[in-house]
């Protein structure tokens, strides 16, 4: 038998042949898909690179666009890694690197079902004369993902959203006519329009990429463009911050050492507020109208002891005004609450708030046998949070004046819309200021407390109100409701300023709207996959009946370009 010059098959070498295309082609995409989340966390405090989120989107759009589903959730899962494992690496600066990680690696999961979801809606759209429809999903999509982990699993965590990103962006005043949701829309629409035109500038400079063809590139941009209208009006308008200036103080006590244990030394954090406040009146300035101190500002329950409950009555008694304290309270056994409490001058028992929505595996453990199977740290929540049923608010009188109201919400509740809206618009309420009670001391050194008060600028802008924030250790400061911040403080100092934040009834456009952006996105991108599902069919009926029942199946398959 003649080989003719080739090596017989027994003794033909391994191959050494590169990977092929479609290999090396993926490997690329998942690089850049990785890049596009890192990108996107350097938009968020305390980077504040805020134009780099629709950057990162854009990105992520350019890579998965026209793929198939099976590799558009690696790519969203890729983008989602390298976007919150960053951002969120505060969660583990104490417990470890298991919930960091697990916790990236959930929220990442999301991401990485809506890149294949998206893929599925837009696949059918590009093999049609609707292609420029596939662009349109992608702001859709990121709208109802954010809501999904907002939402999902065990009441949700809707941290590092893209329009918590643009406190500083020129974008922000859109939040008070759309919301969160709306801010993150236009975000991720400005990103598909920067896709767009480095998709036109590619066509102009070389040969052209898969994406949108010339024809229907302007089309395409039209859509965009017709969904931005409504932010070039709101980027136009300039938040009002007109109302009623009152005085108010708030008190930054800080802890004795960042870190778990930050009450371990009994009544020290109490100590440190009552002495931030008797200083501060001290000081000579008129007297406040109202004191803030923050989440866990009594490290003791002041309803089940006396001496805490003393020390709170010696600030009262000092600064001759309401006062708002942060505890933890004993009860309803078997749990304790997390507890916003209003003292009065000459008033035998606070008034209180208590938090609506505990954190899951930080305030209370759900399942708590079964994830205890993989990490034991579920043991140090020892005992679980109850939550709160209604929204609070606090009259606060001014002499010679109507009074106002202080409607505090605590810690990470500040990041969940529906939430917020209902404690703004709580019936019977006049004219309002909002309260963010939080403490930082378990995150350290890191970003999550410059996020938060990020989170907080926003909700000043959206809802059109004054929000004093203020922290155990900071950062701490007034909010005005154009979202620009007075007095801010340093991490893990002791401080006390005192502030006028104007009082506001205005009901914000977005707050009007309540939840319709969210509904309004899922309403048109089902539209969007029902639209491409019954595409799909017609082209799948087109080619059966083009090659007819004697074509051979595997022609058939290979005409369909879907």
């Amino acid at each position: 038998m003649s080989y003719r010059g080739a090596v017989p098959p027994s003794t033909q070498p391994p191959s050494t042949q590169p990977p092929s295309t479609p290999t090396l082609r993926a490997a690329v995409r998942v690089v850049v898909a990785t890049a596009s989340g890192l990108l996107t966390a350097q938009a968020f405090p305390t980077h504040d690179v805020w134009w780099l989120a629709p950057v990162g989107v854009a990105l992520l759009s350019a890579v998965t666009i026209g793929t198939r589903w099976r590799l558009a959730l690696v790519l969203g899962l890729a983008h989602g890694l390298g976007f919150f494992l960053p951002t969120l690496s505060w969660s583990g600066v104490y417990v470890g690197n298991l919930p960091w990680v697990a916790l990236s690696t959930l929220e990442a999961l999301y991401i990485a079902v809506m890149c294949a979801v998206t893929t599925v809606v837009q696949r059918p759209l590009l093999a049609s004369r609707l292609r420029p429809l596939a662009y349109a999903a992608v702001p859709l999509a990121w709208v109802l993902q954010e809501w999904a982990r907002g939402t999902t699993p065990f009441g949700g965590f809707p941290w590092a959203r893209l329009a918590f990103s643009q406190a500083d962006s020129p974008l922000a005043p859109f939040a008070r006519f759309a919301g969160a949701p709306g801010l993150t829309f236009a975000v991720a629409s400005l990103g598909v329009l920067l896709h767009l035109a480095a998709g036109e500038l590619t066509h102009r400079v070389g040969r052209p990429r898969r994406g949108l063809p010339a024809a229907h590139r302007p089309l395409g941009a039209a859509l965009v463009l017709l969904g931005l209208a409504p932010l070039g009006l709101a980027v136009a308008t300039t938040p009002p911050t007109a109302g009623r200036a009152v005085s108010v103080l708030f008190v930054q006590g800080n802890v004795p050492k960042p870190g778990l244990d930050f009450n371990a030394e009994r009544r020290k954090v109490l100590d440190n507020h009552v002495q931030g406040t008797v200083d501060a009146v001290a000081t000579g300035h008129p007297a406040p109208t109202l004191v803030v101190w923050p989440e866990n500002s009594s490290d003791i329950d002041p309803l089940q002891n006396a001496d805490a409950a003393a020390d709170i009555d010696m600030a009262l008694q000092a600064v001759k005004a309401p006062l708002l304290v942060g505890a933890v309270l004993n009860g309803p056994a078997p749990y304790i609450s997390n507890a916003s409490l209003f003292y009065r001058p000459g008033s035998a028992e606070p008034e209180r708030y208590v938090k609506q929505h505990p954190v899951p595996f930080a305030e209370y453990i759900p399942y708590r046998s079964f994830f205890r199977n993989f990490s034991d740290k579920v043991d140090l929540v020892t005992r679980d949070f109850t939550r709160g049923h209604e929204p609070g608010g606090f009259e606060v009188p001014v002499a010679g004046e109507k009074p106002y109201w202080i409607i505090p919400t605590i810690c990470f509740e500040v990041a969940y819309d529906g939430l917020m809206r209902d404690s703004t618009l709580q019936p019977g309420r006049g004219a309002s200021i909002l309260a963010v009670q939080t403490n930082n001391a378990t995150f350290g050194y890191t970003a999550e407390s410059e996020q938060q008060f990020a989170i907080s600028r926003l909700r000043a802008i959206e809802h059109g109100r004054s929000v004093v924030h203020v922290s155990t250790v900071g950062v701490s400061g007034f909010i005005n409701p154009d979202g620009t911040s007075v007095d801010k403080t340093s991490l893990f100092t002791a401080a006390a300023r005192y502030g006028s934040p104007v009082v506001r009834t205005e009901v914000t456009p977005s707050d009007r709207l309540g939840p319709v952006p969210e509904y309004a996105a899922g309403l048109a991108f089902a539209g969007l996959l029902a639209l491409g599902l019954w595409l799909r069919r017609r082209t799948a009926r087109v080619v059966r009946a083009d090659d007819g029942p004697s074509a051979p199946a595997t022609e058939r398959r290979d005409r369909v370009v879907v």
